[in-house]
């Protein structure tokens, strides 16, 4: 299994990729709404095609990225069935989410909300326990339906159960630890370990005075509904009218050369090379706006939003991340040259 760990230093949040590196599906594990560009330009490296966006349960910390990426990769939506929140797949312990040839075991873990699930790989070499349980500590239990005593049922008796040398990836870490095992946990937690009672797991939360989440009244409304704000591209976007257009593994809106070679005329193209390109090997297409990648937000303030807008690099993958780009800047009708001015030209050759 292909995976990588990401991280959030705003929140301490960790993010879990996931995917069968054969057949390249993917999934990921609680994504953090401001990683966005960062998720889909690792999975447009990888190649990957997102199935699922997994919330562990409903942040209260953080705004998950869940309905971005549905929007800009068509990935469906997961949460707990007890979470009530707006999902595409709800699911409930005991269900499986297969990706490829892979699939995640749902564990529900209620305690810290009463929504909380912990993923288990199929061979239960990993899980991923969200906010339920961290390195040598635990979510805490005073807000969102938590309960301390059911949290600590949840631990033992979904967690403590996998084999001792299962990994355990945490929600969130403080202290720059990014893993632990269940023997460990089992054997050091504070909270919930060490032959700790439930009674004495109950009197240390009781015990905590912790301030209130800063982004609780932001981000849990957000979260019931999967992330999605105002303004937020919609799927719809993804079938846009005036174009063929199609959408890459990472979700960019992308249209062939051929398409533009018939159709192009009096469309609004825009090249995302630096300037010195423009006058390479490859040359530019006529009548093209030079806005280099990294001057693109400041320089699409002036575009109209309306009007139907391709995109061009030397090969496809700078102008892919500047369609979506402005995707979230509110341009309705924008796609990337798939292959770019390599396409291009290797058209103009084959059409002689």
């Amino acid at each position: 299994m292909l995976f990588r760990q990401l991280f959030d230093r705003e929140s301490c949040t960790y993010t879990y990729l996931l995917a069968d590196p054969w057949l390249k599906d993917a999934v990921i594990i609680d994504p953090v709404r401001e990683q966005l560009p960062r998720d889909l330009e690792l999975l447009r490296e990888l190649g990957l095609r997102l199935r699922y966006t997994l919330d562990t349960h409903v942040h209260a910390d953080h705004v998950t990225g869940a309905g971005l990426l549905r929007a800009h990769t068509g990935a469906q939506t997961v949460v707990s069935r007890d979470a009530g929140a707006d999902a595409d797949v709800l699911v409930g312990d005991g269900d499986m989410v297969s990706f490829g040839r892979q699939a995640l075991e749902v564990r529900a873990t209620p305690g810290h909300t009463a929504g909380c699930l912990t993923y288990v790989t199929h061979d239960r070499v990993r899980a991923f326990t969200g906010d339920a349980l961290f390195v040598r500590g635990c979510g805490r239990t005073d807000f969102q339906g938590g309960d301390a005593r059911r949290l600590y049922r949840s631990i033992h008796d979904k967690v403590f159960s996998l084999p001792d040398e299962c990994l355990l990836y945490p929600g969130h870490d403080y202290k720059g630890r990014t893993v632990t095992t269940v023997w460990e946990e089992r054997t050091y937690n504070p909270r919930l370990g060490g032959g700790r009672s439930e009674d004495q797991m109950v009197a240390i939360m009781a015990a905590l005075r912790l301030d209130r989440p800063a982004k609780m009244d932001e981000a849990v409304p957000a979260n019931v509904r999967c992330g999605v704000q105002a303004g937020d591209p919609s799927p719809e976007r993804m079938e846009a009218p005036w174009a063929p257009v199609t959408r890459s593994p990472t979700g960019a809106p992308e249209i062939t050369a051929e398409w533009l070679a018939e159709h192009g005329a009096g469309l609004t193209v825009v090249d995302v090379r630096e300037p010195e390109e423009l006058t390479g090997e490859l040359g530019q297409l006529p009548g093209v706006i030079s806005a280099p990648l990294g001057g693109l937000s400041s320089a699409a303030q002036g575009w109209s939003r309306a009007a139907p807008l391709v995109v061009v690099c030397r090969s496809g993958g700078r102008s892919a991340e500047a369609a979506m780009r402005l995707e979230r800047m509110g341009f309705g009708e924008v796609a990337s040259l798939a292959g770019g001015m390599v396409a291009w030209r290797a058209l103009e050759r084959r059409r002689g």
